[in-house]
């Protein structure tokens, strides 16, 4: 998007499944995403937040459900979402050592913005997911800070940028520039069209394992050294949206399929890996204050479901091609390279 040349651009389609219009995760209607970049020589880090809707999210949340591939992470929120099955503030991804940064700064958002929280109500679960950058960030820096957390949010829209931004813009892929990637599809159910999204963060991979729809990829591309102690390490985030009215288990089977894009794209989830995938329907909204002792949810029918999985597997593989094919080359900290994709890719389906 923001008229970045994007995989299919390339000539590589992913799947058979349509993309929505923009195929990006805010083709689900109301999502919207912002980012904040720090980008200075050894500075290569940022933030990025993902809405769920437009309304306030703690007063009215959308049911959610998280699986873990491979638990080397630091995130905040997973466990009550895990217990409670819904989300109630923005999501919001960075490095691994902001956590703590960027978890205060989305509370006081969240204080701002509903004065019953911790006194009239309960607390607020804050939503934080992380990758390491310290390959190319000087990570120790700490440099995001409370004030960039505040702007993502509030720069969020249904444009955005992919690759080098934001909390992609230190990250790495396969052992080239790794970073912001998104896809969607669309899914015919009975008489009606609905929408998947996904958005990655994606931080993971060796080169050589490095696989493009189907094609070997690594021995096109000559200038990427193996890393040194040849492990998989790194983590990938996965952000699923969807408007199909899904309940938080049938989201957390759904979630599950990520992981298929992950093989499809080459990665076996190495021990080091913070492999982490967060999803949520915009088809309910759970009021904080609800009256009624029983609620009404719509569920969907789990004999049409296999449709949804195969959408789910396509939008990630995709987002994840598209997460380093709109990254740029970057030097960072202590003159450490990532070369693009985009350098490789004519070779890689011409070869």
């Amino acid at each position: 998007m923001k008229e970045q040349k994007r995989i299919r651009d390339y000539g590589v389609i992913i799947g058979r499944m349509i993309p929505g219009a923009k195929n990006a995760i805010t083709d689900v209607r109301g999502v919207k995403v912002g980012h904040y970049t720090l980008k200075n020589g050894a500075i290569q880090t940022g933030v990025t937040a993902i809405l769920p809707h437009n309304g306030n999210l703690f007063q009215e949340k959308v049911m959610a459900a998280v699986h873990v591939i491979n638990g080397f992470g630091k995130s905040i929120g997973t466990v009550q979402i895990e217990e409670l099955g819904t989300i109630e503030t923005p999501i919001i991804l960075t490095n691994t050592l902001s956590v703590g940064t960027v978890g205060d700064a989305l509370v006081e958002f969240m204080l701002e913005h509903n004065e019953d929280i911790g006194i009239t109500t309960g607390t607020v679960n804050p939503v934080v997911c992380e990758c390491n950058d310290g390959y190319l960030n000087d990570i120790r820096g700490r440099h995001v800070k409370k004030e960039h957390v505040l702007s993502a949010i509030q720069r969020a829209e249904e444009e955005f940028q992919e690759g080098d931004v934001g909390a992609g813009t230190g990250m790495s892929c396969y052992g080239l520039k790794g970073g912001i990637g998104t896809a969607s599809r669309i899914i015919s159910l009975g008489k009606k069209d609905y929408t998947l999204g996904v958005l990655v963060l994606s931080n993971f991979g060796r080169k050589e394992d490095l696989m493009i729809d189907g094609v070997k990829a690594d021995r096109m591309i000559k200038e990427v050294q193996r890393e040194a102690d040849n492990l998989e390490k790194g983590s990938v985030i996965i952000i699923v949206a969807t408007d199909i009215p899904l309940t938080e288990r049938q989201l957390k089977r759904i979630l599950k399929r990520t992981s298929v894009a992950l093989s499809r794209t080459g990665s076996y989830v190495g021990n080091g890996s913070g492999d982490i995938a967060l999803g949520f329907t915009t088809a309910h909204r759970i009021k904080h204050y609800e009256k009624s002792p029983i609620v009404t949810v719509e569920m969907l029918n789990e004999n049409e479901i296999d449709e949804v999985f195969r959408a789910v597997a396509e939008a990630t593989e995709e987002a994840i091609l598209n997460s380093m094919i709109c990254a740029e080359r970057t030097v960072g900290r202590a003159g450490h390279t990532r070369a693009s994709l985009k350098e490789y890719i004519h070779e890689i389906v011409n070869g």
